[in-house]
């Protein structure tokens, strides 16, 4: 069987370095915040090439927070992608906030920029754009159409940390950028995590007050905030990972790039990466009109592959409280339909890979 990732065999390529971190948190007795997670904050923070980073307990709770420590609330409104996990709308709403849903371009995934302004009206607050699987969205118009309009922009990156655009990495752009460490992203914990990035120095103080009860000084809160804290030892894991997310990422374009060289041919519809981006591949999604028959052909020779979503959020049952319907957002809708992950991680072997290329050849033939 060929899995859509595989974490032990990470593991297993550092697990030196990760018993050692384990060993020494342990040690320690810092098990909630402490120096392993400012140390890890610091990285993120130089890594970014921003000022401040703040380790949270996901990155669902890392698009809480950063909405929370702009004040949207309970009658504003902000733009966000209609293909994109559900933590993009569902954070928004979960702030009192409504989702106002914009299309996306058919190849990238990305936030269509050209239908930004269109859907911009008194209430909008913020823009979300998603670096969705690993591809930047083209941040210098989205950042041009929110000073414009006095909005502020949070960068979804859960999926495309190291990933660039124009050659400045991505997370690093809008007011509050956002990370995950989900196991499975390309610097993954061994269990949630997540944080957020800034510039800003009053956002950040806000941050981590939101993370912890609304604190300056502990048990006095000053809002009412959240149990969200990076713990110290998922700080440390990741800390240990750090050195290799280049490389890893480095490896993903690799085996991303050999795909699409044996698939493209066949006519498979494979990822595009703008000539100003830096693709990470934190999934590699190929099209088919013939999804499901193809995902069901690879299962029986062993394949994994995933769907990445079926459901785009307009379409959920949170969603329907807007009005959103079927047919709104043709491009995610089609996409829902058609896309599929292959497997991809770092230490997937060519020989795997090649299994792969031939069962999307058998199938494709048929």
């Amino acid at each position: 069987m060929i899995s859509l990732v595989d974490l032990t065999a990470q593991y297993h390529s550092i697990k030196k370095e990760i018993d050692a971190a384990v060993l020494s948190t342990l040690e320690s007795g810092h098990f909630i915040l402490g120096p392993q997670v400012v140390k890890f904050e610091e990285s993120i923070a130089a890594y970014l090439g921003v000022q401040h980073a703040v380790g949270l307990a996901s990155g669902t709770d890392a698009l809480v927070i950063a909405l929370r420590a702009l004040n949207i609330g309970e009658g504003d409104e902000v733009i966000i992608p209609a293909y994109t996990f559900f933590a993009t709308a569902g954070t928004v709403m979960s702030v009192g906030a409504k989702p106002v849903i914009v299309d996306v371009d058919p190849q990238n995934y990305e936030v269509d920029i050209t239908k930004i302004e269109a859907a911009i009206t008194p209430k909008t607050k913020a823009i979300i754009p998603v670096h969705l699987y690993g591809h930047p969205a083209e941040m210098d118009p989205i950042m041009e159409i929110a000073h414009k309009h006095g909005l502020k922009v949070i960068e979804d990156n859960a999926q495309g940390f190291g990933a660039e655009y124009l050659g400045k990495k991505t997370g690093s752009f809008g007011d509050i950028g956002c990370l995950s460490f989900f196991p499975t992203k390309n610097l993954g914990a061994y269990g949630d995590g997540g944080a957020v990035v800034t510039n800003d120095p009053a956002l950040a103080e806000q941050m981590r007050m939101l993370r912890a009860h609304g604190w300056k000084k502990k048990y006095y809160s000053e809002m009412v905030g959240y149990n969200s804290r990076l713990d110290a030892m998922q700080a440390a894991i990741l800390q240990a990972k750090f050195p290799y997310l280049d490389a890893w990422n480095e490896k993903r374009r690799e085996l991303s790039n050999r795909y699409t060289e044996h698939l493209a041919p066949l006519g498979v519809v494979t990822p595009v990466e703008r000539e100003w981006a830096k693709h990470v591949y934190h999934l590699y999604i190929i099209r088919s009109e013939k999804r499901d028959e193809l995902q069901a052909f690879l299962k029986q020779k062993g394949i994994a592959s995933e769907v990445y979503y079926p459901l785009p959020p307009h379409l959920s049952m949170p969603c329907r409280k807007f009005g959103y319907k079927e047919g709104d957002f043709p491009h995610a809708e089609k996409a829902a339909k058609e896309t599929l992950a292959l497997p991809l991680y770092p230490e997937l072997s060519l020989e795997q890979q090649d299994e792969v290329i031939a069962a999307m050849k058998e199938f494709v033939s048929k």
